[in-house]
């Protein structure tokens, strides 16, 4: 199949208050793929212009591109993507990873803290390697959040910052223009929203279909009271709290945490467990929820809540894990830990149905696990 003949991208496209990033998506992606990932995460995604590789979009509110006009997809009031766009500049090179075959505009409100990153804490996608300067926030950390996330899901890379670097007006000062490619199989996690309820046994044998140790979790620790002599000391420095008055205080919590326990027990959530040994830990967290992801809000059997199936992946190593170049071994775990989510996942769904989303509330067809 020819390739498009995309429209070049252009100098420039931001004004001086904003902030412009480029996404970087091979051949294989189709545009309408862009639309749907926005569409899971921004509601007032809509088309301003639909772009002629959707000749038969829906457009009430905008209108079709003419020969050689790109597509504008508005994310917010405030942010929005043009394209696509080929791989190529007006008189410049954009600087994208090969491989590269159609590229987006992204324009939103330049939004940063005036602190450099702290570099603490994990950074898997390197964004603070993207925004030495101070990181995003409020709309710009919800526009790279999900830039990336859908660079992820389909294959493809960020170049982040780009506003000032091919702008010969000046107006803008010339950001890090660095590329993210983040790793597709770093997103292990996926999750089961159904209408349908499964008792912790039934749950345990799917999982035990799918791995023989899986382990049915449903009971706590037993409840051991407070601890012994606490009603005889100040709880801090200073507290105005007679001897009598802590005692008449803890003997009410007392009555009230027994009155409590003595409760019919409901029980409205609980979990399977899968002890990998050095691949860490598997786990089904069973819940009712009211929070879905965007897509699935209007579905009949979602309003009033539905039942999700959070089927996670927890390593050994946190720390490796949120490396952005984790070492071999993790990956090696990563790798046999996301196949048997997958399986899980899908064996779940096979039982009780519904809709499977993964970490970034993307929609993931059943038939691709």
């Amino acid at each position: 199949m020819a390739t498009p003949a995309y429209p070049v991208l252009p100098r420039t496209s931001t004004r001086g208050h904003e902030a412009r990033h480029l996404l970087a998506l091979p051949g294989d992606v189709a545009v309408d793929e862009v639309e749907v990932l926005a569409l899971s995460r921004f509601a007032s995604t809509r088309w301003e212009v639909v772009p002629r590789e959707l000749p038969g979009a829906d457009v009430p509110m905008g209108r079709m591109a003419g020969p050689g006009e790109p597509g504008v997809l508005r994310l917010s009031r405030h942010s929005s993507l043009t394209g696509p766009y080929g791989h190529s500049g007006q008189g410049f090179e954009p600087g994208l990873p090969g491989g590269t075959a159609m590229v987006f505009d992204v324009v939103c409100p330049r939004e940063r803290w005036n602190e450099p990153p702290s570099g603490e804490g994990g950074d898997k996608d390197g964004i603070a390697r993207a925004f030495p300067g101070g990181m995003p926030n409020r709309e710009e950390e919800r526009v790279i959040l999900w830039l990336l996330q859908a660079a992820r899901r389909l294959g493809g890379s960020a170049r982040i910052d780009v506003a000032g670097m091919w702008d010969d007006r000046g107006t803008h000062p010339v950001g890090s223009g660095v590329v993210l490619t983040p790793d597709p199989g770093s997103a292990v996690d996926l999750t089961v929203y159904s209408d349908v309820w499964l008792d912790p046994a039934a749950c345990h044998r799917v999982v035990q279909g799918v791995h023989p140790r899986a382990h049915l979790a449903t009971e706590g620790a037993p409840y051991q009271g407070p601890p012994p002599g606490i009603a005889e000391r100040p709880l801090y420095a200073g507290e105005k709290l007679t001897d009598d008055e802590r005692r008449a205080l803890h003997a009410a919590a007392d009555d009230f945490d027994i009155a409590a326990l003595q409760e019919p027990h409901v029980l409205d959530g609980f979990g399977v467990t899968i002890d990998l040994g050095v691949d860490g830990w598997v786990s089904v967290e069973v819940t009712g929820v009211d929070d879905v992801p965007l897509l699935l809000r209007d579905l009949p059997w979602v309003q009033g809540g539905c039942v999700s199936y959070t089927v996670r992946w927890d390593p050994l190593d946190i720390v490796e894990a949120n490396r952005e170049v984790p070492g071999h071994a993790h990956l090696v775990a990563r790798r046999r830990a996301a196949e048997l989510v997958a399986r899980i996942a899908r064996a779940l769904w096979d039982a009780a149905g519904g809709e499977i989303a993964d970490e970034s509330d993307f929609l993931v067809d059943p038939e691709d696990l």
